[in-house]
């Protein structure tokens, strides 16, 4: 069985970038918002600035208190759309309760949407006429690429429907010329729908959903959950028995993981090139 490992097609895009770079006298530059003290967010968000660092980005924290107002929030954005220096503006998620995530994430300016979560970027996706797109989704296409999978022409099921995965994933396996099909929390019969598909995607959200078998024989499993349990990071699928029976798995932590960041630059460097272009 083919792991399919995330951290090689990262490289490989950081590896594009910084060559391109070698060009330029003036640096991309991310500005990320932080709004409270989430642990999690706070890990995430101190990888994207690393990551930023390692290729030659410029990137700047904004960090607001759990109690920041919507004005504030929006102040901030408003701010950041206006200031020509900055490329890239990545809202980090989940906000505060108290904060409408769609509201907020929908007042960064299109031209600038490194996540590619407002619903002007969606609706571009959707045409088919994006310059970038949500980094999770569009690091699952990468690392098919990477390992020559071709999904043109092949029955794939999308296991998930959110906004930051399964259906900007849709769109990008359409894009490929896959024949995609769509489960969701309200599918019936998912587990007998799973032996009928050549390549399946999870972002269903919860621990070990499925078992490795649970798939057709020699089908392509791309596993984009991932839970932190006391026994460790695991996935969607519970990776016991794929090997022999699948062709290929994502393994977790280690899979599509590294790709999201890797996106993200990237998203972040076509946005600075298209407003370079200007």
């Amino acid at each position: 069985m083919l792991q399919l490992k995330g951290k090689p097609v990262a490289e490989n895009v950081y590896s594009h970038i910084k060559e391109q770079l070698k060009t330029w006298t003036q640096k991309p530059h991310l500005a990320v918002i932080l709004v409270g003290e989430d642990p999690a967010s706070q890990v995430y968000v101190s990888h994207k600035q690393k990551a930023c660092e390692a290729i030659g980005f410029k990137s700047t924290l904004v960090k607001l208190s759990e109690k920041a107002t919507e004005a504030e929030l929006t102040q901030k954005i408003t701010e950041l759309n206006k200031d020509k220096s900055v490329d890239g503006i990545l809202l980090q998620l989940p906000l505060p309760p108290h904060l409408d995530s769609k509201k907020m994430s929908d007042l960064i300016a299109t031209a600038k949407d490194a996540d590619s979560l407002t619903t002007p970027s969606l609706g571009l996706l959707m045409a088919g006429r994006h310059l970038v797109s949500s980094c999770t989704p569009s690091g699952v296409i990468e690392i098919l690429k990477h390992y020559n999978l071709s999904v043109s022409g092949k029955k794939v099921l999308v296991i998930g429907r959110s906004l930051i995965v399964g259906l900007p994933l849709f769109h990008l396996l359409s894009q490929e010329n896959a024949t995609v099909t769509v489960a969701h929390s309200k599918t019936e019969n998912v587990k007998e729908l799973l032996k009928e598909f050549d390549f399946v995607f999870v972002a269903a959200g919860k621990p070990h959903l499925f078992k490795a078998t649970d798939f057709k024989k020699d089908a392509v499993v791309v596993d984009v959950g991932i839970h932190r349990l006391e026994s460790g990071l695991t996935g969607d699928v519970n990776p016991e028995g794929a090997e022999g029976h699948l062709k290929a798995l994502t393994p977790v932590p280690g899979g599509v993981g590294p790709m999201t960041i890797a996106m993200l630059m990237q998203n972040t460097f076509n946005l600075a090139k298209e407003q370079r272009s200007k």
